[in-house]
């Protein structure tokens, strides 16, 4: 490593010239964005005690600052998110046990409403960080990182059991360590893939960000600057202006970072594709070709790349468990041994339902008949709102499969088309359901629409996205020879349907619709309860329910609705969903 490093230094004093303007240009955006981010990243550590109001202004001029808070809050979450996803995702692709218990756990964290996860996590990271507002900033940080981290995780999972095993044997033929095949083959075929599901991430962050900013738990409310709290506050005074000003900000934000991060890494992903097509049209960026065009910033480049070089090709070597060796152990002495190596996760799911049991058993000895019937009751009742919401969920789901999948395919296989509908589709995904409020409340009072007819489709709103940015990956990574070979032999309609684009796309279509109907859920505290100044409008419903006690700060009740939601999702996931996942990694990778 030391040696790569000498040698790329070397040849960087062999090469240094002067800076040309492309330069200037370059390292005055580059220092722009760096001195900007840390202004923020102090203003996150300010003195802070519980209690004490943060004004929201609504002039326009606060907007620039408001959203540099929100963005930084973003990416600091993607940057967990993301290693959350190599290291989870990549266990549960490597270890088959693994998976049993992590998958199922993946389900049950994003069925979880980002307002369950603020009210477990707020007062810890404040008791954390006391007299600071580092302790609010983190907790919103998890509740973003919560609405990221899920889609990624399952993502790269599927895409890691997607691997072909031609790319698996290339490994073997050129002896790379476990740590080598990792980097070199298995995140560079999952990196195309990933890299939309980021955008759609952080989409869904945007959509959550209200909730994220403007913590509103047991009548105690916290405005964090940014504009989520900005959308809150607009529209607890009902400011149609400030609703247009924050959706003009939106724009700009997503249309920066889309052209500055995510674009240049869509282009230089081409490269990862499996069997590229030469005359596949690659995307471009300003932004990449100016980079391209600087000395000074492409010899920092070349620095870099020498270091992740030399940290790729360590020759760090570990083996994933396999439990199943343990068998080969003889004498009776080692039965239980093997027994307990070989059913591990068994043993952890039944300790962990018995200790449950046991607190439950020991409850239910304390409440008395009446008691017990009153919470039998409440929980019919909650039960009853989650079906509802299920109901929702499931013919949302099916409408939104209908629409995009074909849309996904036909933008997918079109990489012109691709590249010009991205940011339209990050800008669509990223719009908050909050900020639809006026028009929804308007048309529910004014033109005496059914409540449940006109605020069921927020719940879909951002959680569609889940579907057409899976499918445009999975369309994308459809080899063009294919297409080809379809167009010569004459494949036309739903032959070539049925024959090469549906099979193509299933798994990251089942990857999308899970991450949607997840999404859904999630959505549904702030799409069943829907407020515009002093008209409240509330249909029943799962997520209006936690939406309630969240804000009256009844924990109890607000337990045992996140509970049964989460129970609920597992349940379909598990007898529907999973199912189909089994289905699409066996036949159609």
């Amino acid at each position: 490593m030391v040696k790569l490093l000498r040698n790329s230094f070397a040849k960087v004093c062999k090469n240094l010239s002067y800076p040309n303007y492309w330069d200037l240009i370059a390292f005055a955006g580059a220092c722009s964005i760096i001195v900007s981010f840390a202004w923020s990243a102090r203003q996150m550590t300010a003195p802070y005690q519980i209690g004490s109001i943060i004004p929201i202004s609504l002039n326009l001029s606060y907007l620039p600052l408001y959203a540099l808070r929100t963005v930084l809050r973003m990416f600091i979450a993607l940057f967990f998110a993301l290693l959350f996803t190599l290291v989870v995702g990549t266990w549960a692709a490597k270890s088959k046990r693994a998976a049993l218990i992590l998958i199922p756990l993946i389900d049950i964290l994003q069925s979880v409403p980002i307002l369950g996860f603020l009210s477990i996590t707020v007062v810890g990271f404040i008791k954390m960080f006391p007299g600071s507002l580092l302790g609010p900033e983190c907790a919103a940080i998890f509740a973003i990182f919560t609405s990221q981290a899920w889609n990624l995780v399952l993502g790269f999972y599927q895409s890691m059991r997607s691997i072909p095993r031609e790319l698996l044997e290339v490994a073997r033929m050129f002896h790379l360590s476990a740590w080598q095949s990792f980097w070199r083959i298995e995140v560079s075929y999952a990196l195309p893939t990933l890299l939309w599901n980021m955008m759609v991430s952080m989409s869904a962050a945007w959509f959550f960000v209200v909730a994220a900013e403007a913590i509103s738990i047991a009548n105690q409310t916290i405005l964090l600057p940014g504009i989520g709290s900005y959308i809150a506050v607009a529209i607890e005074q009902a400011n149609v202006l400030a609703i247009g000003a924050a959706i003009v900000a939106m724009f700009v934000v997503i249309l920066l970072y889309d052209q500055l991060f995510f674009r240049p890494l869509v282009s230089w992903s081409e490269k990862f594709k499996a069997e590229p097509s030469p005359s596949e049209e690659v995307p471009n960026s300003w932004f990449l070709d100016l980079l391209t065009r600087t000395r000074w910033i492409r010899i920092i480049a070349v620095i870099g790349d020498s270091i992740i070089n030399a940290f790729i090709n360590l020759r760090w070597r570990w083996s994933w468990p396999r439990f199943t060796n343990y068998h080969l152990d003889r004498g009776a002495n080692n039965s239980v041994k093997n027994w307990v190596l070989t059913n591990y996760y068994r043993l952890a799911l039944l300790i962990l339902a018995g200790v449950i049991g046991h607190l439950l058993w020991l409850q239910v000895q304390q409440i008395n008949l009446l008691h017990l019937q009153s919470i039998v009751m409440q929980v019919s009742y909650i039960v009853y709102l989650g079906l509802l919401t299920a109901l929702r969920v499931a013919v949302l789901v099916v409408l939104c499969s209908v629409i995009w999948v074909p849309i996904g395919v036909y933008i997918g296989i079109r990489p012109r088309l691709a590249k010009i509908s991205q940011p339209v589709a990050q800008f669509l995904a990223a719009f908050p359901a909050n900020l639809f409020y006026p028009l929804v409340v308007m048309a529910v009072v004014c033109l005496h629409v059914n409540p449940e007819i006109g605020l069921t489709p927020l719940m879909i709103l951002g959680a569609q996205w889940y579907i057409l940015f899976n499918v445009i990956a999975g369309a994308s990574l459809l080899p063009k020879e294919f297409l080809a070979v379809a167009n010569n032999f004459g494949v036309r309609k739903w032959l070539r349907w049925r024959r090469i684009l549906l099979p193509a796309i299933f798994p990251h279509y089942v990857t999308g619709a899970i991450t949607a109907a997840g999404g859904a859920w999630n959505a549904s505290i702030v799409a069943e309860t829907v407020a515009w100044g002093n008209t409240k409008i509330t249909v029943p419903g799962l997520g209006s329910y936690i939406a309630t006690q969240t804000t009256l700060g009844n924990f109890s009740e607000l337990a045992i609705a996140i509970g049964i939601m989460s129970l609920i999702v597992v349940l379909i996931n598990r007898l529907f969903w999973h199912p189909l996942y089994t289905i699409a990694l066996s036949r159609y990778t």
